[in-house]
């Protein structure tokens, strides 16, 4: 079953897939600027309580993993495109850690919403993983569960907040290494 949204007929076919790749302000500032991604949003999967708190997810205790949720359009971009961003973008071979981000909260998964979306998973990591000098690839792949949104402030932090220590040294360059190594599908 894919995820879609149509407002009127002619309308795309909408898909969504959920990832993880360390602290979302990251992640959510390279996927917004993709062509073909229509819709980005912070939040928070795969734990075991209902609507957490971003101070209750920096705990490590609820088992949530900091996702975006990306409704993307796939006559625009593919997902295998997607996944190869997002590869670039992250550490997939570091566990619980995305440089000095460290805790489960900061996990590589991909959260699949359809079982196809599982198998383009499984065959973008098999291929990454054959490549020479990759160490062993950690990230998950399974479907997302108990997802929530994560608290307005959160939402489009790297736009609202391009000044801010985090975004210029962390953000910045995952931003700036998307629109090199990728600038056919950068938005203009």
């Amino acid at each position: 079953m894919t995820d879609s949204s149509s407002s009127s007929p002619g309308s795309p076919q909408l898909e969504t897939i959920t990832l993880g790749g360390g602290c979302f302000w990251c992640t959510e500032a390279v996927f917004v600027q993709v062509q073909g991604i229509v819709d980005v949003e912070s939040g928070y999967s795969n734990g075991h309580v209902q609507n957490p708190s971003y101070e209750q997810v920096c705990t490590g205790r609820t088992g949530h993993n900091e996702v975006v949720k990306l409704q993307f359009d796939p006559a625009q971009i593919s997902l295998r495109q997607i996944l190869e961003i997002f590869f670039v973008i992250h550490d997939p071979t570091t566990l619980n850690r995305q440089g000095n981000d460290v805790g489960t909260q900061y996990r590589s998964g991909i959260y699949t919403h359809n079982e196809e979306q599982q198998a383009v998973a499984r065959d973008v990591i098999a291929e990454l993983q054959a490549q020479p000098g990759v160490g062993r690839v950690v990230t998950e792949v399974v479907p997302v569960a108990n997802y929530s949104a994560a608290e307005d402030y959160h939402q489009d932090f790297f736009e609202k907040n391009p000044n801010q220590g985090y975004c210029m040294m962390v953000a910045a360059p995952k931003v700036a290494k998307f629109r090199k190594t990728f600038s056919s599908l950068a938005k203009g």
